[in-house]
């Protein structure tokens, strides 16, 4: 490794990581979960994955559904109720997902980075309940000691924020937001790395190219997490 190459690689500190469509797919278990939901508090029967769409953290989700499906705007405790339900349902919905798998090269990047010194974290729009729930079947919740979730706050750029700080708590020092990665599919996600003032990392692992990523702006742009990361 040359001297610039070294001092580059010392500069990153953490790497924050997207869930869905980055490290994982659930085969649609969160909609299930939603949608039964719906069903035990309300007896109707809705297509959550069809109402809402992806980048939309967990509370955003649940208010635009219900919105949608009853007529008018939740109470807090309507829409606290309707989240727990979910979350109790997200279990079983995950683990009877055929279509649940973890996504090509993520087991073995994962520990050679905590290997070589990276502080993994999460920046997801997953309530942190619902993002540990879906890591769990995959084996994946021991890489990761912090984040940024939906529960933080409806602002992806905002709760990414909150996952630098948290990455500062763990270092127990300031982190500059230059110094941490993320790692999303969507455009949404590299928006919200540029807004928390981090490093975009697109990987065409979900729905969008990598030309579609590259023209969002992704600072790095991966086919795949099979692909080397260029640290």
């Amino acid at each position: 490794m040359t001297p610039s190459a070294a001092r580059h690689s010392d500069a990153v500190l953490a790497l924050l990581f997207d869930i869905d469509g980055t490290l994982i797919v659930t085969g649609g278990a969160s909609s299930v979960a939603w949608n039964r939901a719906f069903a035990d508090l309300y007896e109707i029967v809705v297509n959550v994955g069809e109402i809402t769409h992806a980048g939309m953290t967990d509370p955003e989700v649940g208010r635009l559904a219900f919105t949608t499906v009853i007529g008018r705007d939740p109470t807090p405790r309507e829409l606290v109720t309707l989240m727990a339900k979910r979350l109790g349902h997200l279990p079983a919905a995950v683990a009877e997902s055929t279509g649940y798998r973890v996504l090509p090269g993520v087991a073995e990047l994962l520990p050679s980075l905590v290997r070589r010194g990276y502080l993994l974290g999460l920046s997801t729009g997953l309530v942190e309940s619902a993002a540990h729930i879906k890591l769990a079947r995959g084996d994946l919740n021991k890489y990761f000691h912090f984040g940024g979730y939906g529960s933080d706050s409806p602002d992806r750029a905002e709760l990414t924020r909150r996952g630098i700080q948290r990455a500062g708590a763990v270092l127990g020092m300031t982190v500059n937001p230059h110094q941490v990665w993320v790692l999303g599919d969507t455009p949404l996600d590299i928006a919200a790395a540029h807004g928390a003032g981090a490093v975009a990392v697109g990987v065409a692992s979900g729905v969008y190219t990598t030309d579609a990523l590259r023209d969002a702006g992704a600072d790095h742009v991966l086919g795949s997490l099979t692909e080397e990361l260029p640290l």
